[in-house]
C-alpha cells in the first residue's frame, strides 16, 4: 500500500475560530496534515484540546472551514463517513464501570459502525496493540488509571482510523509503556494521520515527524521536529534542545505584536 495516497491531506482547516461566550480560544487558525505522527504542543489554554474537540467533530467552529479525510464536515452524510474512519481519545473519558475492558472496546467498535462480524478481531487486535489482551474480561472499574489510558487508547484504534486523535495519552503511563507507546504511534502512522496533543515535549521530539505549536489560539509554528530544535536559541530554557526549541519559538510569537 501506498502511504496515504487515499486520503491525501487528512485535515485542512483554514481561519478556523471557536470561541466561548467572550473568550476566543482558536483564532483565525490554518493547519494542513498529512498522513504521519504530528504533534501538537502548547502551553495551558492555548487551544490544543479544542482544536481536538473540533477535530473529532465534538465541537463545531464559529467561522472557518474543516475539511477531514477530504470531506466537508458540514455536509451530515459526510460526516458519518468521517466518524466510521476516525479515532478519538479525550483527554477525559468516561465509561460504565461495570464493563469488562472487552465491552468498553466493542462499545466503540459498535459506535463506529463496524460490520459485526469484524468485531471481535478488531477488538482483540486492539487491545493487544495497548498490552490489554490478558486483562480483556477485568471491570473497567478494577483497572488502575495507566491501564484506564490503554483502554482509552485501545477503543480509538479499534477501527483502524485513518484519523486518530490522541488528546494527552500518555498520562498516568509509566516509562517503560511510553515507549511501547511512542513504537505504537510510528506503526500508526505509516498509513494513516496520527495527531498527539501534550504537554510532554519528549514524546514529540522521539514519537513525531512534525509538529505544530500553538500559542494563544493561534499557530505560533509548524514543521518538522529537527526544524524545531534548529529554532533552539540561547534564550531558550530547557533540559533537551527540542524543549529550549519549543520555548524559543513561544517567546518569538509573544514578542510579536498581535
Amino acid at each position: 500500500m501506498t502511504v496515504g495516497t487515499d486520503i491525501g491531506l487528512a485535515v485542512s482547516v483554514a481561519g478556523l475560530r471557536v470561541g466561548y461566550g467572550r473568550r476566543v480560544v482558536l483564532d483565525g487558525l490554518d493547519l494542513e496534515l498529512a498522513p504521519g505522527v504530528h504533534g501538537l504542543l502548547g502551553p495551558n489554554g492555548a487551544g490544543k484540546t479544542t482544536l481536538m474537540r473540533v477535530l473529532a467533530t465534538v465541537a463545531r467552529p464559529e467561522q472557518g472551514q474543516v475539511r477531514l479525510l477530504n470531506e466537508d464536515v458540514t455536509d451530515r452524510a459526510a460526516l458519518r463517513r468521517i466518524r466510521r474512519r476516525l479515532g478519538y481519545l479525550p483527554q477525559d473519558f468516561g465509561f460504565y464501570p461495570r464493563f469488562t475492558v472487552r465491552e468498553f472496546v466493542e462499545y466503540f467498535a459498535w459506535l463506529r459502525e463496524l460490520p459485526r462480524a469484524e468485531v471481535p478481531l478488531a477488538v482483540d487486535r486492539a487491545l493487544e496493540r495497548v498490552g490489554l489482551l490478558d486483562r480483556a474480561d477485568d471491570r473497567m472499574k478494577h483497572l488502575s488509571g495507566g491501564m484506564l489510558r490503554r483502554a482509552g487508547i485501545a477503543q480509538a484504534i479499534v477501527n483502524d482510523p485513518r484519523l486518530l486523535l490522541l488528546d494527552e495519552p500518555t498520562a498516568g503511563l509509566d516509562p517503560e509503556q511510553r515507549v511501547e507507546f511512542r513504537a505504537l504511534l510510528r506503526e500508526l502512522g505509516v498509513d494513516a494521520c496520527v495527531l498527539v496533543s501534550t504537554h510532554l515535549v519528549e514524546d514529540v521530539g522521539t514519537a513525531c515527524t512534525r509538529v505544530s505549536l500553538l500559542d494563544g489560539g493561534r499557530l505560533a509554528f509548524t514543521g518538522t521536529t529537527e526544524e524545531l530544535v534548529a529554532a533552539g536559541t540561547d534564550g531558550g530554557s530547557g533540559d533537551s534542545p527540542i524543549e529550549r526549541g519549543y520555548t524559543s519559538v513561544l517567546r518569538g510569537a509573544r514578542a510579536v505584536p498581535r
